[in-house]
């Protein structure tokens, strides 16, 4: 197996270099679909937390971003935001940023791949802030679908009522992100029960 080429597209998705905890993590992962079984183990708990939105997670995301302004030719035109009427623009599933303005149009793949490469970067942010706290695949998916529509992972009391361990005072604090521009949107409240809901679930999948 060729691991630098592995390394070299994930960097390139990632459009930065890697931490030593991702080297490692991607090594082992590596290691692991090679046939390693002891690379598969738990790793004494080093690991305690999901590095990856899962599909409930990536499910969520689209439920509420959508892939808004899809013209009659099949593309993907951006629209401004909600709350100002203008920046952030925003296209395909909540992407915005450089380049994404009035007029900006895209395909639909263009809209996934967008997506696949900010879910990796804005899953390593979430995997950085909660750090070796017990996380669920769960609680990381409804994590990162709130950084994801945010950006407040680093700061959010969310957050550290996480990594403290208390979920319940953790999963009350979403409610509080329902605002844009001062207001509160009825879309944003929506969104902020869905991930609290998913953040809560436990079972044999969670």
């Amino acid at each position: 197996m060729d691991r630098k080429r592995i390394f070299d597209a994930v960097r390139h998705l990632l459009g930065r270099g890697f931490s030593r905890g991702e080297i490692s993590t991607l090594d082992r992962a590596i290691d692991c679909a090679s046939g390693d079984d002891e690379a598969c183990e738990d790793n004494g708990g080093k690991d305690s937390a999901p590095r990856a939105i899962g599909p409930r997670g990536i499910a969520l995301i689209k439920q509420f971003e959508g892939c808004a302004r899809l013209r009659t030719d099949g593309l993907v035109e951006a629209y401004p935001d909600p709350a100002s009427g203008g920046d952030p623009w925003t296209i395909g599933w909540g992407a915005t940023g450089a380049g994404i303005g009035p007029g900006t149009v895209w395909s639909g793949t263009e809209c996934d791949t967008r997506l696949e490469r900010d879910l990796i970067r804005y899953a390593g942010d979430v995997a950085r802030a909660v750090g070796d706290a017990p996380t669920t695949q769960a609680q990381f998916d409804a994590l990162t679908s709130f950084h994801y529509n945010t950006g407040a992972i680093a700061r959010a009391t969310l957050t550290r009522r996480h990594r403290e361990g208390n979920h319940a005072a953790a999963a009350a604090e979403f409610a509080r992100w329902n605002r844009a521009a001062g207001r509160v949107l009825k879309g944003l409240t929506r969104r902020r029960a869905a991930e609290a809901a998913l953040y809560r679930q436990t079972g044999p999948d969670q």
